[in-house]
């Protein structure tokens, strides 16, 4: 099975059809080119003769050995050694790191070595983290926090992504599994031990739980959208009427020719992405073209793309020059008084929110933070939320769904008990897993039963 970039493993996919696990994989683990170091991961239960055969039997675990690598056709290179040997390891099977001299030739000649010893193949995509994710080293969510903090471009997508790595999401799905299951116990028992006289079950109680539990599920979806557009990038666009400044203010703030000036409009025809780091947080400046009607289709489908992206934005920059530019300006956008400098008489207009110059820069450190502020307040539910992924709400929803059952008073407590069977196979798929014989173990534990 072979994943796409950035798609979450299916749990059941990645179970049934996963390679052997005493195979040893192997790749680099660094980006391709030359560089002052690249690594070579190995992982598997054959990983230690694949490095004896290299240079000799694997050092100490955990600390790094400087030795010569020799293959078949002589000396390859000098590098660190390093041995991770199971279960304490990413993936939970022995793994051994070679950190070479960063050339492609010393690169190429390792994996060459490799790969022509028995037993030994090249990782497919996602296999280190598929193989810890079966080992029970980490869970779907916090994986998939690794590969966001691997793509994370800006401060704050940092943080979001260091905190699903760390298990957020893990630990908030496992506190609720903990609470479905302790509700799902005490229905089950009364329903298979129903003679015994020390088992009985309050569903006002059980209803109780699955309301505050729904409602905590509720408020730990709120910060999805946010989240998202955290990972994803803010999305920004400067919209106006023709020869405005559009295409000035992007040049202004990227610094450099990104977008081509000049005095005819109609200028820009298509919409120009420039990628911005503000303030920690990723954003998407776009240049639109100037928003008028027009008989020439190309043009027209121009304008169709402005309007588009100005109604898909976070925020809209409208640049007017008088304010009679402002009509056609969308809710909420921001009115830029643009080209100041060229209107000594009225530098700043009260028809506008701020005014700007992308000649002199007047005004653009304070567009900026007016900005900055604005996306802030947008991110600020992301800061704190666990559930960051759609797969995540989805399957929060879900679960939720069938809480709201409960408290809605679902008749016999068989379907008070399936209900909560699907709530906690809902939330398991969040990490991916979910274990119904935990269900046995915990009412044997709680009930005297003596069965």
């Amino acid at each position: 099975m072979r994943n796409r970039p950035g798609q979450p493993f299916d749990v059941a996919e990645a179970r049934a059809d996963a390679p052997v696990l005493d195979d040893v994989i192997f790749a680099p683990a660094c980006a391709p080119g030359r560089a002052a170091v690249s690594i070579v991961r190995l992982s598997g239960s054959g990983a230690a003769g694949a490095v004896e055969a290299l240079c000799g039997a694997p050092p100490p675990p955990r600390l790094a050995s400087l030795r010569r690598l020799v293959g078949r056709d002589g000396p390859i290179d000098e590098a660190l050694v390093l041995w991770f040997p199971a279960p304490a390891s990413f993936t939970g099977e022995d793994v051994a790191e070679f950190h070479l001299h960063g050339s492609r030739a010393v690169l190429r000649a390792v994996l060459a070595e490799l790969g022509r010893r028995p037993g030994l193949r090249p990782a497919e995509p996602g296999e280190f983290a598929r193989r810890a994710f079966r080992n029970g080293k980490r869970d779907l969510a916090s994986l998939e926090g690794l590969a966001d903090l691997i793509d994370a471009e800006t401060e704050a997508q940092r943080r979001q992504a260091l905190e699903q790595l760390s298990g957020a999401a893990g630990r908030m799905a496992q506190r609720w599994s903990e609470a479905l299951l302790d509700l799902q116990a005490e229905v089950e028992s009364d329903l298979d031990f129903s003679d015994e006289a020390d088992v009985q079950t309050d569903l006002t109680r059980v209803r109780r739980g699955a309301a505050r539990l729904a409602a905590e599920m509720a408020a730990a979806v709120e910060g999805v959208g946010a989240a998202a557009r955290l990972r994803d990038g803010f999305r920004i666009a400067i919209a106006g009427p023709p020869n405005v400044g559009k295409s000035s203010l992007l040049n202004a703030i990227a610094a450099r020719d990104v977008a081509i000036v000049a005095d005819s409009p109609g200028t820009t025809r298509d919409v120009l992405d420039t990628p911005l780091d503000l303030g920690g947080l990723p954003v998407t400046l776009s240049d639109t073209a100037g928003q008028r009607e027009s008989t020439d289709p190309i043009e027209a489908e121009g304008v169709r793309r402005a309007r588009a992206r100005a109604a898909d934005a976070d925020l809209v920059w409208w640049l007017a020059r008088t304010e009679a530019e402002t009509e056609g300006a969308p809710a909420g956008a921001t009115i830029v008084a643009s080209q100041r400098d060229r209107f000594a008489s009225d530098p700043s207009p009260r028809w506008a929110d701020i005014a700007i110059s992308a000649q002199t820069g007047l005004g653009l450190p304070e567009l900026l933070a007016r900005a900055q502020s604005t996306l802030a307040q947008l991110a600020a539910p992301a800061e704190s939320a666990a559930i960051v992924r759609e797969r995540h709400r989805e399957a929060t929803e879900a679960a939720r769904a069938s809480l709201l059952r409960i408290e809605a008073g679902v008749g016999a407590p068989e379907l008070v008990a399936e209900e909560l069977r699907l709530a906690r196979r809902a939330i398991g798929r969040i990490v991916g897993a979910t274990d119904v014989e935990q269900v046995l173990g915990v009412i044997f534990s709680r009930f005297c039963i003596g069965k």
